[in-house]
């Protein structure tokens, strides 16, 4: 082992000092030279994550979760895989992105399989509502992209639609390479005959 390669942290848990209060990143990821950021919003498990953090070390990535188990999960994914460009903070993706990531910090989004709410009284609570674009708009660098995926097809158009209502975003393709990476969510539909609906949006610069 290179006694001066970055070394993993004892917790990949972000502790938060404050919740009104941005994050610092050169605390989280102390690197000598600053590395793109990628954000997944409702991170599970993990099993998405640290696979794809363990493909790009030449990143960072932040997995948001706020399920106490889902957050130890991958944590503990993440240090057996001995990643020191992961992190994970436990809390509301939609308050993580509007309050505590820096402003266009990020050269990703990812959401993957978010609770489709699936009742109309409920899809208020959808984490991708007309809002979003916005905030996805003031949390990425210029020409960051969010890559979204779901197997609910009613969530997914609304996903489309309010990405398509903005002016700031047009659509891309998602790369074969991020696709291959699957989330735990993702293979249990699959494996039961259900698709996954795919999309992405890039920032205009």
């Amino acid at each position: 082992m290179n006694p001066l390669a970055p070394q993993p942290p004892a917790s990949l848990l972000v502790t938060l000092r404050s919740i009104v209060e941005r994050l610092d990143l050169t605390e989280l990821f102390p690197q000598p030279q600053p590395q793109p950021l990628e954000i997944e919003l409702g991170s599970g498990d993990g099993s998405f994550l640290a696979a794809y953090a363990k493909l790009h070390p030449e990143r960072n990535f932040i997995g948001v979760e706020r399920l106490l188990g889902r957050v130890r999960k991958t944590d503990r994914k993440g240090r057996r895989a001995g990643l020191t460009n992961l992190r994970v903070v436990r809390i509301e993706s939609a308050y993580f992105l509007e309050y505590l990531l820096p402003a266009h910090a990020a050269a990703a989004i990812h959401v993957y399989f978010p609770d489709p709410w699936p009742k109309r009284k409920h899809r208020r609570h959808r984490l991708i509502n007309e809002r979003f674009p916005e905030l996805a708009r003031l949390a990425l660098a210029p020409g960051g992209v969010v890559f979204l995926r779901t197997d609910d097809a009613d969530y997914f158009e609304q996903m489309t639609s309010v990405f398509a209502a903005s002016a700031h975003f047009c659509a891309v393709e998602t790369p074969a390479e991020l696709s291959a990476v699957t989330t735990d969510f993702e293979r249990g539909f699959n494996a039961q005959g259900i698709a996954t609906n795919r999309a992405a949006y890039q920032l205009l610069a």
